[in-house]
């Protein structure tokens, strides 16, 4: 069931908000046959939930959904505009009105003392809470209301799924239809709107108003630009230019270049590239192609994994940019990737060597009999923490796999390597 008869002057994203689970797309896992919400909606006895998920991919709709099929009384408010009052106001209201439900969008904006408001009417069951967010519950969500609710994650929609919704609104739409809409290019339509259903929709509908005639309206990624008045470089996640981009990317920050490397991440960052796989490949280039140069790389590469995998866009712009930036500012060496590359094939050309019997394991008398340990000696009894011992296997003494790079830190570990093996290793 769709609300397509409603008069235009309605956003075309309201107008198509389906009303059961059947018409929803995407979330599958969530909603499909046999799915665990779909099962809950079903027996009619759904728990306080959070909904967790990117703008624009079904939050509110799954809770509109929820109110329609079990036709319960519902309240919808969100964090930017409301506060305690109007919270108590609904709870007041629903003690007179059995199976409330109380949707809160954006409820990470609610500081503790709001949520505070909803516990204890969630706790003894006076309302059904419904929250929805972008950003993790775990931060953002006080621990005593997230314990009495149920978190679903909700997935960001696929391009299919896209295109899905816009030519169900081609179809079910009866004002829209009137101009005779078709899509020979989304491209354009899916990278303005991120991923968001509902700008995805109010978008086309403005494309297919201005452009539109009583004939046919043929909609193409040039058309939607213009009328969007938004220029942006088109960036297909899963073709050949993802991979071009990515790659000069990365060579702007192994050539040690800031600039050429906050461009094509802005590139990536307007295409609506996932912050993970950005921050994944960074995280990567730290030890590939710095390591040991400048450990503390590694370090703010990791930092940024973690945070942008909690905030998001549009926020992570920032921490990915204070990455990129220090990264390609950094000294480089590749010698902690030649090291374990090298060290690889002389495993692939030489087997399985038995480990020397000095720096075996040797845990039970059985093994200490049989050599295991004998004669190691622990380096920490030696000057400077240090006795001169072999640690490889005898057909690979003297191999040298590690080799410092000509960066000011690695040159430390050279001298500090010469110091303690005396040229053994050709250091």
């Amino acid at each position: 069931m769709y609300f397509s008869d409603v008069n235009n002057s309605i956003p075309l994203a309201e107008r198509l908000r389906p009303s059961t689970l059947d018409d929803l797309i995407g979330q599958e896992h969530l909603t499909g046959k046999g799915s665990i919400l779909r099962n809950v909606i079903e027996q009619g006895r759904i728990p306080s939930m959070i909904l967790w998920g990117p703008p624009g991919v079904g939050k509110t709709t799954i809770a509109h959904i929820i109110a329609h099929t079990l036709q319960v009384p519902y309240f919808q408010l969100s964090a930017i505009s409301s506060g305690v009052k109007e919270v108590r106001e609904v709870i007041e209201e629903a003690k007179q009105q059995k199976g409330t439900i109380l949707f809160i969008d954006e409820i990470h904006r609610f500081n503790k003392g709001q949520q505070d408001a909803l516990l204890g009417a969630v706790e003894k069951g006076i309302i059904t809470l419904i929250g929805a967010t972008t950003e993790n519950p775990s931060f953002e969500v006080n621990s005593a209301l997230l314990s009495r609710c149920q978190v679903y994650v909700l997935k960001g929609l696929q391009k299919e799924d896209l295109v899905n919704l816009l030519q169900q609104a081609i179809q079910k739409d009866k004002w829209l239809s009137t101009y005779q809409p078709v899509l020979k290019e989304t491209e354009a339509l899916i990278s303005i709107s991120g991923g968001d259903a509902r700008k995805l929709l109010n978008l086309f509908e403005l494309v297919v108003t201005q452009a539109g005639t009583s004939k046919e309206t043929l909609i193409t990624d040039a058309l939607v630009m213009q009328v969007a008045q938004n220029k942006i470089a088109l960036y297909d996640k899963k073709g050949e230019q993802h991979y071009d981009i990515i790659s000069a990317f990365i060579k702007s920050m192994r050539g040690s270049d800031p600039n050429g490397a906050v461009y094509w991440l802005a590139r990536m960052i307007t295409g609506g590239e996932d912050v993970k796989f950005i921050a994944r490949r960074m995280l990567i280039f730290a030890s590939e192609d710095i390591g040991n140069a400048n450990p503390n790389a590694l370090l703010l590469a990791n930092a940024t994994f973690d945070a942008v995998s909690k905030i998001g866009y549009p926020e992570s712009r920032i921490i990915l940019s204070q990455c990129a930036t220090y990264l390609a500012s950094s000294p480089k060496s590749n010698a902690a990737y030649t090291a374990i590359g090298a060290a690889l094939s002389a495993v692939d050309k030489t087997g399985d060597l038995p480990v020397p019997l000095p720096i075996r394991n040797a845990p039970t008398r059985l093994m200490k009999n049989m050599d295991y340990g004998k004669g190691y000696q622990y380096s920490h009894l030696g000057e400077g923490n240090f006795i001169e011992q072999e640690y490889l296997p005898e057909k690979l003494v003297g191999t040298k796999f590690y080799e410092p790079g000509n960066n000011a830190r690695e040159k430390e570990l050279r001298k500090f390597l010469q110091e303690r093996w005396k040229g053994k290793y050709g250091y």
